[in-house]
């Protein structure tokens, strides 16, 4: 039988989200909890891997398992033997068709900056803190020439493995509350490092060192080196994955705000 879940996490103490065979992540002890529950060896496949630090709050996940359990022996079972940090949120059965990755339409990201002169305690591994006042308005003009379906050479890292560059933004805002900045991304996909590069363009404009039409001129290069610096991952999160209503997967979803 195929399930569907839904993972939560904080990425602080992980190196992220794909098994390593000499560091703690997030898959590993997402399958070590289910295969307990399961009592057999069970493998994941989520819908985005994130790196070391990435926090997630709707990262989906498939497995496969010949194991008969009520969903809510899955759901209590598996973050009763989860560690602190990582939550599974819901769990369902799915058609034999449906794939964590491949059946996604999209992905959104949130990227959080606390923009005050005070550095964070609370929130330290939790927002990228930034002192220097940003101009937000700037900000989002500057990125609204990154919607659309274009080649983000200029964005990706340099050790990417994907084939080809080209991926296709369907939606990017950025906006203030108090002395929160917000950057709110959806795609179809994303490239290694791609929200956290486009971040990192986007704080020098919001810094004022480069102008509003700079973020089209690097589109238009090409050239990673031109771009602006990767920003911290402390700051992103995997915030949510949307399916074809087929599935029948739930499609409600909450972006983190902070108050502080």
């Amino acid at each position: 039988m195929k399930f569907a879940a839904c993972i939560e996490y904080d990425g602080t103490p992980f190196f992220g989200w794909q098994r390593l065979s000499h560091a703690p992540t997030v898959q590993e002890h997402v399958e070590r909890a289910l295969s307990q529950v399961a009592a057999q060896p069970v493998s994941v496949v989520c819908a985005g891997r994130t790196d070391s630090g990435v926090h997630g709050i709707g990262q989906v996940i498939h497995f496969e398992t010949t194991a008969v359990r009520p969903e809510r022996g899955w759901l209590f079972g598996s973050n009763a033997k989860l560690p602190d940090g990582i939550a599974m949120r819901w769990i369902q059965p799915v058609v034999e068709d449906f794939h964590a990755r491949f059946s996604a339409r999209s992905r959104r990201y949130r990227y959080i900056i606390l923009n005050r002169p005070a550095r964070p305690a609370l929130l330290a591994n939790r927002v990228c803190w930034l002192h220097g006042k940003l101009d937000v308005a700037a900000m989002h003009t500057a990125a609204q020439v990154l919607i659309g379906e274009q080649d983000f050479s200029s964005f990706r890292a340099a050790g990417c493995q994907a084939n080809h560059a080209v991926r296709e933004i369907l939606a990017l805002q950025v906006t203030q509350a108090n002395n929160f900045v917000y950057v709110d991304i959806v795609a179809n996909a994303f490239l290694h490092h791609m929200v956290r590069n486009i971040v990192g363009s986007l704080l020098k404009v919001g810094a004022g060192e480069r102008p509003v039409e700079w973020l089209a001129e690097l589109l238009a290069l090409r050239d990673r080196t031109k771009a602006g610096i990767t920003a911290p991952a402390a700051g992103l999160y995997f915030v949510h994955v949307d399916y074809p209503a087929e599935f029948g997967l739930p499609d409600a979803y909450t972006l983190p705000v902070f108050h502080i």
